[in-house]
């Protein structure tokens, strides 16, 4: 396996793990704080919830952008790669890693804002008392 795609999938694999581990914790948070709150929520759990919602819209925002940009560079590459090949009239080596490579790239440029999010709120609401 490339020293490169190896990296990329590592670091996809353990952006995974770490959001698997994250998400709970403040879904877990928020749910037991909007329990709490019941219909009158104080003024620290309506800013809470606005957060919520518009780091959510944000994070979407950001993480569709980076895969279409990250997929453009990586469509250029590979479109780049086959006009090679063609005009050299040699086949392009491993073909089917450079698709895998690619597929790592986006996925993990898609990934990136949602992880960076959610491991920070995990760490925020952490030290954040319900009540």
């Amino acid at each position: 396996m490339p020293r490169r795609q190896k990296r990329k999938s590592t670091s996809f694999v353990v952006k995974s793990a770490e959001l698997a581990f994250a998400v709970p914790q403040v879904v877990a948070h928020r749910v037991a704080r909007m329990a709490l709150a019941g219909a009158q929520p104080t003024a620290r759990d309506q800013k809470e919830f606005r957060r919520m919602g518009s780091e959510k819209m944000a994070a979407f925002a950001e993480s569709w952008n980076a895969m279409v940009i990250q997929a453009s560079v990586a469509n250029y590459a590979l479109a780049t790669s086959f006009w090679r090949s063609w005009l050299t009239g040699r086949p392009p080596r491993s073909r089917g890693s450079r698709l895998q490579n690619a597929a790592f790239g986006v996925l993990g440029k898609g990934i990136g804002p949602i992880h960076r999010r959610a491991v920070a709120n995990a760490k925020r609401l952490a030290r954040t008392r319900l009540r």
